[in-house]
């Protein structure tokens, strides 16, 4: 049995209805996104999860803890599944931020990361969760970088694609990923996702 992870991104923030892309700045949800955290924590709850990965940045940890509090499923807090770090660009408009996005594939934002750069250190996390997690359903709230990586470490979707293509949001994503014990080279292998 593969090593199932479900991707929710983390629920409406009140930087979103300002059109603020937060970044690395910590984010706070807003009534809606309080009442999306509590719809996705009834959509999942009884969905075979055995773990929550949340980015730590508040609107992330903030979207676990609405959606899992008062059940046993485990919530573990990751740096590594943060957002693309903007550096001095965190917290500027959003339109104004993404409309030049491409040029920061692999150049860093001025004080940040690259998008490279910030799918590798997710892709980090994505090593590790074989070593306790292989065989089980997992749920991974985080942002746009974590559902690159997903995208391009398990499907092969390439960064140049991604980058270019909008966030179309939807009520979760589904990867697959075999166990790397099952292979002979070691490396992580990836199964088709089912959306």
């Amino acid at each position: 049995m593969p090593t199932e992870i479900v991707f929710e991104t983390h629920s409406w923030s009140e930087d979103n209805d300002r059109g603020i892309a937060t970044g690395w700045l910590p984010g706070r949800l807003s009534p809606r996104g309080r009442a999306l955290a509590a719809e996705l924590g009834q959509r999942r709850r009884d969905d075979g999860i055995a773990a929550v990965f949340t980015s730590d940045l508040r609107r992330a940890a903030e979207t676990a803890d609405i959606a899992f509090s008062g059940t046993p499923i485990p919530v573990l807090h990751d740096w590594r599944l943060r957002e693309c770090n903007y550096g001095h660009r965190n917290g500027m408009p959003a339109a104004e931020l993404h409309e030049h996005r491409n040029r920061y594939l692999d150049e860093p934002y001025p004080g940040g990361e690259s998008w490279r750069q910030a799918v590798h250190r997710v892709g980090r996390f994505l090593d590790d969760l074989p070593l306790l997690w292989a065989h089980q359903r997992i749920l991974v709230i985080g942002h746009v970088a974590t559902r690159w990586t997903l995208d391009h470490r398990i499907n092969g979707v390439r960064l140049e694609d991604l980058i270019n293509a909008d966030f179309a949001w939807r009520e979760g994503w589904e990867y697959r990923i075999a166990d790397p014990r099952d292979r002979q080279d070691g490396t992580l292998p990836a199964q088709t996702s089912a959306g």
